[in-house]
């Protein structure tokens, strides 16, 4: 089932976005380490969060700086998935992170793309931009994803 179907599927039930987001860290367990909650996920743009617990901070006692980078990974990666045509694909290729200020609470990730109604083979930025409880920006990331057609629709268009 595609990503944005089981989305639709389950975010207006009761314990939807839960489930849905437990299945997405099935598909990619790792994520399941910072507990993610799926909150918005349309074409474009995803809301994902993350509780501040002490499995997600530091020895200083904030979230930590990777758990972040997890958070922007998983919402990018979701909503390019979520918002990509079946005959295309992606991948991630790098990331660029600034920290801009202690993350002392709970986070919520908003991960954007505007250039993502193309069909040929290109680099994508995601911008993703974590704020704390207090709505303050604490991180932003680029995110650049790598899209391009699925080998078996390339050999369709010959």
């Amino acid at each position: 089932m595609h990503v944005s179907t089981l989305w639709q599927k389950c975010a207006s039930k009761p314990f939807g976005k839960w489930f849905f987001s437990k299945a997405v860290c099935w598909k990619a367990p790792y994520f399941g380490s910072i507990q993610p909650l799926f909150e918005v996920l349309e074409p474009g743009r995803a809301v994902v969060s993350m509780r501040k617990r002490r499995a997600v901070q530091n020895h200083i006692g904030t979230v930590h700086a990777i758990a972040m980078c997890n958070l922007a990974e998983i919402a990018g990666g979701t909503m390019m998935e979520a918002s990509l045509p079946k005959t295309m694909r992606w991948l991630p290729k790098g990331m660029t992170v600034r920290y801009l200020k202690k993350a002392t609470t709970t986070v919520r990730c908003e991960a954007i793309s505007t250039e993502i109604g193309h069909s040929e083979a290109r680099d994508v930025i995601v911008r993703a931009t974590i704020r704390d409880a207090d709505n303050t920006i604490v991180c932003e990331a680029d995110i650049t994803i790598y899209v391009s057609p699925k080998p078996n629709h390339q050999a369709n268009k010959a």
